[in-house]
């Protein structure tokens, strides 16, 4: 092994009084919605939406998002444990959230929203996306403060060795900071989506936006992936584990909306008959 690395020994507790414990992980969840939520008020004063939407989305998305990422790790990852005890499903404090579930729940919330509110579902689609990637950076940065979803053992000189790693085996030879890989590739494709809508002035193309997120972000969390230790022992030996094989869905569907938007955008941007060029 390299001698270089990074010895990662941070509490996933910043303080407690009596039974609260405020923790690193939901300081940065609950800092993901509020950001969050001011970009997307700067998207709708922009486009001229009234504030009560804006309000009415923000309950939507975070109940999605908890509830979708939640169900989503306990029926892909560990079905028999809580299907056979489905009360412990509730115990959301003990860790377990999927994002592949919040997805999901996102996806059906939204549609819901747009019907609710007479909004095209891809219009909604193309912006809540942009706060989402900022989103998948925090948490990712909260599973770094819990010092867990980490890599194989590797020598780069940026390897982390976990000393609060959740097996005592795993807390010994230096790793792969998968928290971080996932986490800045989020990032900078919140940058990008952010540019590139107000590069559009606000107006960008249908679904590009929504495709773009779809393919950077499960195309990112599918080649990390082979760089993670497994989360789940049926993961063990797996040619592709489970995160990549929900990951391959998002991407093709992000393929085929990108595809029609190009098509819907190429075919709007041609002279109408008869008209100077």
């Amino acid at each position: 092994m390299g001698l270089l690395y990074i010895v990662w020994d941070v509490d996933p507790e910043i303080f407690s009084l009596g039974p609260l414990s405020v923790r690193w992980y939901g300081l940065l969840f609950a800092l993901s919605f509020v950001l969050g939520y001011l970009i997307m008020q700067k998207f709708f004063k922009k486009e001229g939406i009234p504030q009560k939407v804006l309000d009415e989305l923000a309950t939507f998305m975070i109940i999605a998002t908890i509830i979708g990422a939640r169900l989503g790790h306990c029926l892909f990852y560990e079905p028999e444990k809580y299907l056979s005890n489905p009360i412990e499903i509730l115990k959301i404090w003990e860790g377990g959230l999927a994002s592949h579930g919040a997805a999901l729940g996102i996806l059906i919330a939204l549609l819901w929203f747009s019907r609710k509110n007479k909004k095209p579902y891809i219009w909604i689609l193309d912006r809540i996306v942009v706060v989402v990637a900022l989103s998948g950076f925090f948490i990712r940065t909260g599973n770094l403060m819990n010092s867990e979803i980490f890599g194989y053992v590797t020598d780069l000189p940026w390897a982390f060795v976990f000393k609060r790693a959740y097996d005592p085996v795993l807390a010994v030879d230096p790793r792969h900071p998968t928290q971080l890989y996932e986490g800045l590739s989020y990032l900078a494709i919140f940058f990008f989506l952010y540019w590139y809508y107000f590069k559009k002035q606000g107006k960008p193309q249908p679904g590009f936006l929504f495709s773009m997120f779809l393919i950077l972000v499960f195309t990112a969390r599918f080649l990390i992936e082979f760089l993670k230790e497994p989360q789940v022992g049926f993961e063990q030996g797996m040619a592709l584990n489970m995160g990549q094989l929900l990951s391959i869905p998002f991407v093709l569907v992000g393929l085929v909306i990108l595809y029609f938007s190009l098509k819907r955008s190429g075919r709007g941007s041609k002279p109408a008959a008869g008209s100077d060029q």
